[in-house]
């Protein structure tokens, strides 16, 4: 039910929100200087990387999220952050990376699209101070290791969702050791497919005190 929803919803989002739109034209322009993502996945922007970053609707409806601070760590080229506040503008969106140039074209985007539910550190995610509600990560790290990243700056009943691929159950055995010494555990694993001919099976790892 989950996934024909989120299929729908985002089907929906790319098809008339001018906004999206707007973001894929400047997204290639800055992609086009920058190298943010490969070349060859230019022409998948939509389906590896917009319709995946979005598919945190699956655990927003699920676990009734509407608003509150999130930490994407690891931005990199804004995936999850940038797309997440676009749908989510009563989400407060951080993106954090220790590339500038990347931050560089988070900030370029989030200017034209004027997304002032949007911000950016330039930092790495060990050497800052906060406390957010729910913490993102996509394509950075083994999970142990965004654990120990992610935990320290999560609220006690705040929420660490990590995006992985099918090699999710092997991620969470190795990183046992990390979960118990923050009294941590999984608390559910969120299954979807990204809609591409080749079959990509992707999960988010939701993880609580």
């Amino acid at each position: 039910m989950f996934l024909t929803r989120l299929r729908e919803s985002m089907d929906k989002v790319f098809m008339i929100r001018a906004d999206f739109e707007e973001y894929k034209q400047i997204f290639l322009e800055e992609n086009s200087k920058h190298n943010l993502i490969s070349k060859n996945d230019e022409k998948f922007l939509f389906e590896k990387h917009i319709y995946d970053s979005l598919a945190i609707k699956l655990f927003f409806e699920k676990y009734r999220i509407t608003k509150g601070e999130l930490l994407d760590i690891g931005c990199g080229g804004g995936f999850p952050s940038v797309p997440i506040a676009i749908e989510f503008r009563d989400i407060k969106v951080t993106g954090i990376d220790s590339i500038r140039k990347k931050i560089n074209s988070i900030n370029t985007i989030k200017n034209r699209l004027n997304l002032t539910n949007l911000s950016t550190i330039c930092a790495r995610a060990e050497t800052i101070q906060g406390s957010y509600d729910i913490i993102v990560s996509r394509a950075v790290a083994e999970l142990g290791k965004l654990l120990e990243y992610a935990l320290p700056l999560l609220k006690k009943d705040g929420y660490f969702v990590a995006y992985k691929s099918k090699k999710a159950l092997e991620e969470i055995k190795s990183a046992e050791k990390i979960l118990k010494k923050f009294h941590a555990k999984v608390i559910d694993i969120i299954d979807y497919t990204l809609p591409l001919e080749e079959v990509y099976e992707r999960n988010l790892i939701v993880i609580g005190f």
